[in-house]
């Protein structure tokens, strides 16, 4: 006989205290924290419980007594179930106050270092459509409410947007989204109408089978827009007739191209991607520097927010034009380009092969010619024997994944004993191990947060350290 499930308590009339990690918003009760989410400090809320632990609970919201002087209306319509921007209910200055918070926590808490004063967070001029990029997905089973559920027989299940959090083969359709310029509600909208005009099937994640795949739409600061189709199967007429249709619809699209993905997976990075018509790429501006960006392209997502961070990156490296630079992890090389001006050379070193060549493509395409760039495993590249015959550098510059620096990476550097290092991160708790495993021989003079997703928990923070 099945163990009886033991009933997790709900706690009446809790009241919303902090904001946690990962943007979830705080109570106590029974001693424990309890994490939440939705709710913002201030909120009165009843709280059911679905997680237990030693020290900690989980809870959802299923009542709201009274709401809080801080929260505010989210613009989305399809806030609370998308899974994004669950910031939205609170003002943008108090969202920048806890990504402060949650910079100062993580590097104090987990980092147990010597630190400066922090400088005031670098908010968003804009806190609406201000992405660059956003990458939909077309299902035949989109996610429907309980109402809907009720009528399901009579409904179209096709949809196209995004991925429902913790169910991967649900889709949210989506009718207008906030991250980016309109064009690409635009151009999201028109396509689903067209597939329902022309009886074009929508991908089955489970069965593997359908014809629309995913849709990606770049834009640009100066103009420029690139869409990429991506079709499960070829079906030269109707994918001719689809893109034709949009070259007609839209004739600001500056690249349109197309991928036919077969695999189970929707990454095209190991895909043939076809033009069908304009250009193959699109180009970003950045103090009079050029950026080609291609379909596999890495690109801060946030442009106007981009430049603030490599601002921030180039004033802490101190150049006077005399320094080797080492860029670990320089993606497409746009911080390595950005600073080379000012440094004697650069070096930047990145795993993925496709983003060292647009790096070297972007260096070609300024006329820079003070950048060497190298593809492989940080661990494995960024060796004493590397350090050896490429010179030691002055200064390091490193900007790297969620997870942070592989210790053996950690240990090159102190090695190499630049002057300094400055540290870009998108993980400021990854970001203070890593600093207290630096802090033997190296102390933090500057702490920069810049925050580049409003109404997300994500925060950027730069940090310089100087040798001892």
């Amino acid at each position: 006989m099945a163990r009886k499930q033991k009933q997790l308590p709900l706690f009446q009339e809790v009241t919303i205290t902090d904001v946690a990690a990962e943007g979830k918003a705080i109570a106590k009760a029974d001693d424990l924290i309890i994490f939440t989410q939705y709710a913002v400090p201030g909120d009165v809320v009843d709280l059911q419980i679905f997680k237990k632990k030693k020290n900690y609970m989980e809870g959802r919201v299923t009542k709201f007594h009274s709401y809080s002087d801080k929260r505010c209306e989210p613009v989305c319509e399809h806030y609370g179930v998308c899974g994004g921007c669950k910031w939205q209910i609170l003002p943008y200055d108090e969202q920048i106050k806890y990504k402060q918070k949650q910079v100062i926590d993580n590097l104090t808490r987990l980092g147990k270092i010597e630190l400066p004063e922090i400088t005031p967070i670098l908010g968003s001029a804009k806190t609406t459509f201000y992405r660059n990029k956003l990458e939909y997905t077309f299902s035949n089973k989109r996610w429907l409410t309980a109402e809907q559920m009720g009528n399901a027989g009579d409904l179209n299940l096709n949809g196209v947007g995004f991925h429902i959090p913790g169910m991967f083969d649900k889709v949210l359709d989506v009718h207008k989204c906030w991250l980016q310029d309109d064009i690409s509600n635009q151009l999201r909208n028109e396509i689903r109408q067209y597939a329902f005009d022309h009886n074009l099937t929508f991908f089955d994640l489970r069965n593997q089978e359908g014809f629309l795949r995913t849709l990606m739409v770049r834009t640009t600061s100066t103009g420029e827009l690139m869409v990429v189709m991506v079709f499960f199967h070829e079906d030269e007429p109707a994918r001719v007739a689809l893109l034709k249709h949009l070259v007609a619809k839209f004739p600001q699209i500056t690249a349109l191209l197309y991928v036919i993905n077969e695999k189970c997976n929707d990454t095209i990075t190991d895909q043939t991607i076809h033009c069908f018509h304009g250009a193959d790429a699109i180009y970003e501006e950045m103090e009079g520097l050029k950026f080609k960006i291609g379909p596999k392209s890495f690109y801060q997502t946030n442009s106007e927010q981009a430049y603030e961070l490599y601002k921030v990156t180039r004033d802490f490296a101190e150049l006077t034009g005399d320094e080797l630079v080492y860029d670990l992890y320089t993606g497409t090389g746009t911080i390595a380009n950005f600073v080379s001006k000012c440094a004697k050379q650069v070096i930047g070193i990145e795993y993925v092969p496709e983003a060292i060549e647009d790096a070297k493509v972007n260096s070609s395409l300024n006329k820079i010619d003070n950048t060497l760039f190298f593809a492989g495993d940080m661990k494995d590249m960024l060796t004493d024997q590397f350090i050896a015959e490429y010179g030691r550098p002055d200064v390091i510059i490193t900007d790297p994944p969620r997870a942070g620096m592989h210790e053996d990476v950690i240990n090159v550097i102190l090695n190499a004993a630049p002057k300094r290092i400055v540290y870009v991160s998108c993980n400021p708790a990854t970001q203070a191990r890593d600093l207290q495993l630096l802090d033997a021989k190296y102390r933090v003079d500057a702490v920069q947060p810049v925050d580049m997703f409003p109404h997300t928990h994500h925060v950027e923070n730069v940090v310089k350290l100087t040798r001892r």
